[in-house]
């Protein structure tokens, strides 16, 4: 029988485990590994060159003998890759191929089928097609070997040699190569198999996020999840979502209230269109403020209440998203006047961050600065204006083109891709979207915020006049399933009835665009382009369209959406070595995350920064809430010029804006914003505490060097570059610890390891 002593123990030991269980359930479940294995191409015998097989002519079951050859463009080719663990579903569209020529040109083969090699269980055969995917260049030049390599969840395999056209060239390895695969074995891939193991035990003691390079387990992929859902990582928050999984850190930001309760948005009162002749900064009359202009006609009270939610914010996931919908579904202050008619739409972003896609359609069509900025306010059946009605299909739901639900365009049978509306289209859903105006009743049932001698930018607008809706029929979106295709004209109509059948038709329409194929892998990708990587994966885009498709009805959608999108295993990881991988650091983002990394404050550091940066993202090329166009700061299929790179934040990167760059971070690291009445009360400054202390403690600068790797690179900074900061420090007096601080935190912030978002 069991012993009293040791059945008191295993008692304890129980109750030990349901209390872990209850106080860190998320933290047990994300105590599992984020990080994906790295592909491998196997290649030829003692050779760099692929295993290789031509597609149509191959037999599938097994390996191809080694075989040195060439293929042609446009042939279908077999390449075989280990090292993947796929998830049910994952497939060819998980997997993409790149390629160099002896010139080096870049390049991006199709893939068009991955399968399992049955006498081989860790293998697989991955078609692919020679010829360029997104048409960069005429066609891969035909005349000897190109390195070809593979991108899987953001990792990158080895790279092998293959003949296009004929063998050999003037192209060289990467590295010297170990064979990948034997052969002549009875048990062909004994020898990969060990050669893998070394390789990857050899990366591990050096690839940052590996257990023995970072201080805790996993730390690498919570600063990498903090970049991705918050507006910069800070100790306190990596400390929580350590102790309590990234799972439940979800959840509670989903439940956050939001704004801060010490940072409330500003309430200003609506104000004349045509500023009163002693608002202005310098005037002297009594009871009327000097920074009156600047209140009420300026975005700056939006702009330093942004900033400081992005400082200090607890609900930094709900703050982080609406940036994103505000890049989505633009308006900007380049046309809109007051920083009321701006606060008035962010806080219908901000409310449905998490709810339903449909329902923030109405909100936002509704919304009176939306009105005003594509005209929507002024469009009447006699003078019907289409840019509400062009830019709700082409920039915020559907995109020009048909898409399949993995985000890839859908093809005619010559290959062309095929438009989802014509010019027709756009005249119908016109129609609809004819006779809104401001709410400029002084019923308070009506318009609760009317105010007399100013226009109602704060209440949605109404139908101002039913003679301004155009009661024609109307054809809108007829795809499969469409029960909303047809509006019928109202004929006869006159006064109640005509308000009831404008509502319902636009109703109908706001359907008609959600139900829409297009709408989820549209707006799935648009979303991962903000929070994650640029140039997501179409395996990626299609697994958040299902989620979004599975909870159409679902008032929490876009919760659901955000949650698939920050968990995802191509955003996790401790580390991602595709180069093509992440975000240039949008402007607002590179301030924010420079920032909250060392402890924002105030210019003297006893209180907290009023909020006055933005000059610093506006001289980057991105100033806050004044997008300078409807496609937002940077278009969204923004190409990299001579790369096969999708990279929208690279289009406002340019000469000038890489030269502001330096100056804002060295502004940032090397002085203050200085207090300086009114706009700057307390300024704003970081400390410096803990980094002087690290290089006073440490004359080698190592300490120093791999603290900050750690917590603004997430552990993955290059031997080259660490070696390149311990020189520059060393030329750094040790009598001036602070300097040697700042010189680091300057270079890694600069360096275009950093400025990119992995």
């Amino acid at each position: 029988m069991m012993s009293r002593k040791l059945r008191f123990w295993l008692q304890v030991l129980c109750v030990g485990l349901v209390i872990f269980l209850l106080v860190f359930p998320a933290a047990a479940q994300d105590d599992a590994n984020p990080n994906s294995p790295t592909p491998i191409l196997l290649s030829e015998t003692n050779s760099s060159r692929a295993l290789a097989a031509d597609a149509d002519s191959f037999r599938r079951g097994s390996l191809p003998k080694p075989e040195a050859r060439a293929f042609d463009l446009y042939q279908k080719v077999m390449l075989f890759v280990t090292n993947v663990d796929l998830m049910d579903g994952e497939g060819a569209n998980a997997f993409r191929v790149y390629v160099e020529d002896a010139k080096g040109r870049q390049y991006r083969f199709p893939v068009l089928e991955i399968q399992r090699v049955k006498a081989e269980n860790t293998v697989y055969a991955l078609t692919i097609v020679l010829q360029d995917d997104l048409g960069f260049w005429e066609q891969p030049a035909a005349d000897g070997d190109v390195l070809i390599g593979v991108s899987w969840r953001g990792l990158v395999s080895n790279r092998v040699r293959l003949g296009l056209g004929k063998i050999g060239g003037d192209i060289k390895d990467d590295a010297p190569v170990t064979d990948s695969r034997s052969t002549t074995s009875s048990r062909p891939l004994t020898s990969s198999r060990s050669t893998v193991r070394t390789s990857l035990k050899n990366q591990e003691e050096e690839v940052p996020g590996s257990p023995g390079y970072v201080g805790y387990r996993w730390s690498g992929d919570r600063i990498r999840f903090l970049e991705q859902a918050t507006f910069g990582p800070t100790q306190a928050l990596d400390d929580r979502v350590r102790r309590i999984g990234l799972r439940t850190w979800l959840a509670e930001q989903f439940e956050l209230p939001y704004p801060s309760a010490g940072n409330p948005y500003p309430d200003l009162p609506l104000k004349p269109v045509n500023p009163l002749s002693d608002c202005d900064n310098n005037q002297t009359v009594p009871d009327v403020p000097a920074t009156c202009f600047r209140d009420s006609y300026s975005m700056y009270p939006l702009q330093t209440w942004f900033y400081k939610e992005a400082f200090y914010g607890d609900a930094q996931l709900r703050h982080r998203v609406a940036w994103a919908l505000s890049q989505m579904w633009v308006v900007s202050a380049v046309d809109t006047q007051q920083s009321t008619h701006m606060i008035a739409y962010h806080q219908l972003l901000s409310k449905n961050a998490f709810g339903n896609w449909r329902t923030m359609m109405k909100d936002l069509t509704l919304n009176p600065a939306m009105g005003n900025y594509l005209d929507m306010a002024r469009s009447t059946r006699n003078s019907p204006n289409e840019n509400y009605a062009r830019e709700v299909l082409q920039l915020f739901n559907i995109g020009l083109f048909m898409l399949n639900q993995d985000g890839t365009r859908q093809l005619d049978g010559q290959g062309n891709p095929i438009p989802t509306y014509d010019q027709n289209t756009v005249n119908n859903f016109t129609k609809v979207f004819t006779g809104w105006s401001f709410c400029n009743s002084n019923n308070p049932a009506i318009c609760a915020n009317f105010t007399a001698g100013a226009v109602d930018y704060k209440d949605p607008m109404i139908l101002t006049n039913v003679n301004n809706h155009d009661l024609t029929a109307k054809t809108l979106f007829n795809y499969p399933g469409s029960t909303t295709t047809n509006v019928a004209a109202c004929t006869g109509c006159t006064g109640t009835a005509i308000s009831t059948y404008a509502d319902a038709s636009m109703n109908q329409a706001l359907d008609n665009i959600y139900n829409h194929p297009n709408v989820a892998p549209f707006a799935s990708r648009l979303l991962i382009q903000q929070l994650v990587t640029s140039d997501p994966t179409p395996a990626y885009v299609g697994r958040i369209a299902a989620v979004f498709n599975a909870n159409r009805t679902n008032p929490s959608q876009l919760k659901e959406v955000v949650r698939a999108i920050l968990l995802d295993p191509e955003a996790r990881g401790d580390v991602k070595t595709d180069p093509r991988y992440g975000k240039l650091r949008e402007p607002v983002q590179l301030a924010t995350n420079l920032y909250r990394h060392f402890d924002v404050k105030s210019a003297d550091g006893l209180l907290l920064s009023d909020g006055n940066v933005d000059r610093f993202p506006n001289s980057m090329g991105q100033r806050s809430f004044y997008s300078p166009t409807v496609f937002n700061y940077y278009p969204p299929d923004y190409i990299v010029p001579g790369t096969t790179l999708n990279g929208p934040e690279f289009s406002i990167f340019t000469t000038g804006t890489a030269i502001a760059r330096a100056n804002a971070v060295n502004s940032i690291i090397f002085n203050r914003i200085a207090v300086s009445q009114p706009d700057s009360p307390n300024g704003t400054a970081i400390s410096f505490d803990r980094w002087s202390a690290l290089s006073t403690a440490d004359a080698s600068g190592n300490q120093l060097v791999e603290a900050l790797n750690q917590k603004m690179m997430h552990g993955a900074m290059s031997s080259s570059m660490r070696s390149t900061l311990l020189t520059a420090i060393a030329a750094v007096p040790t009598t001036n610890p602070l300097l040697r601080a700042q010189t680091a935190m300057y270079l890694i912030a600069t360096s275009s390891q950093y400025q990119v978002q992995r």
